[in-house]
């Protein structure tokens, strides 16, 4: 799987107890590679919190799964999309049409999870996610494990310097920001919505007056990233 990748940061001797799959002698633009530096974050600490920044449709929940697969069960996986208000709460915010953007989460419950998963390594720690079926966040669907040392989260907000996100971003050992080209990203957002039940119009009407803003916010935040990097060609074998 090749993956571009603007940046490589430098390894340092692996540590003892890292997982096969995450063998330092990979190609750093290879999946192998871009795990074994995620495993590096684990150095001199029990658990460290890789975070995926980047806008909607960028391939974001693809990698972090990936990763997470390939470093086996010294990894675990934490989604942002698990703090999207529920459809009640849009409603009573006057959310409900823009569902996904920024205000549309909840960045303290978040944060305080990635502060839980740093502080508590000897229980297991249940994390929400969002069913595309009921159209609702659910609890407890993914599991932080006591011998999880590497937590993979992702979502579009994770680099924004605005209030709760700032917090949860210091708590990353590293932030990535994934990307993709526009049209790619377009397709797959119009997908997304023809699987949760939009006509073609409806779809591409929600991805231009919300996914597009959504976006546009997201990549002001690149620079505080410290790699930039697409799926982009990624082998769908290799996860």
């Amino acid at each position: 799987m090749e993956i571009a990748d603007r940046h490589t940061p430098d390894r340092d001797t692996p540590d003892p107890h890292t997982p096969a799959g995450a063998s330092l002698a990979g190609d750093p633009l290879t999946l192998s590679g871009l795990a074994s530096d995620a495993w590096s974050l684990t150095d001199g600490t029990p658990r460290a919190v890789l975070g995926l920044a980047g806008p909607p449709g960028a391939g974001k929940s693809t990698l972090a799964r990936a990763l997470v697969a390939h470093l086996g069960e010294g990894a675990a996986y934490l989604p942002l999309d698990g703090f999207h208000l529920s459809n009640a709460q849009l409603a009573r915010l006057g959310l409900t049409a823009r569902k996904g953007s920024e205000p549309s989460f909840d960045v303290w419950g978040y944060v305080d999870l990635l502060r839980r998963v740093l502080d508590e390594t000897v229980h297991d720690i249940y994390v929400p996610d969002y069913d595309r079926t009921l159209h609702e966040p659910v609890a407890g669907r993914h599991l932080v494990p006591p011998a999880a040392r590497l937590v993979v989260t992702e979502g579009n907000y994770l680099a924004c310097d605005l209030p709760g996100w700032r917090d949860a971003y210091v708590l990353m050992g590293e932030c990535w920001y994934v990307e993709a080209p526009g049209d790619v990203r377009q397709e797959r957002l119009v997908e997304r919505q023809l699987a949760g039940g939009r006509d073609e119009a409806q779809a591409r009407d929600w991805v231009a007056t919300n996914d597009d803003p959504n976006g546009q916010l997201v990549e002001k935040s690149r620079e505080r990233c410290h790699r930039t990097l697409t799926t982009i060609g990624m082998d769908p074998s290799s996860f």
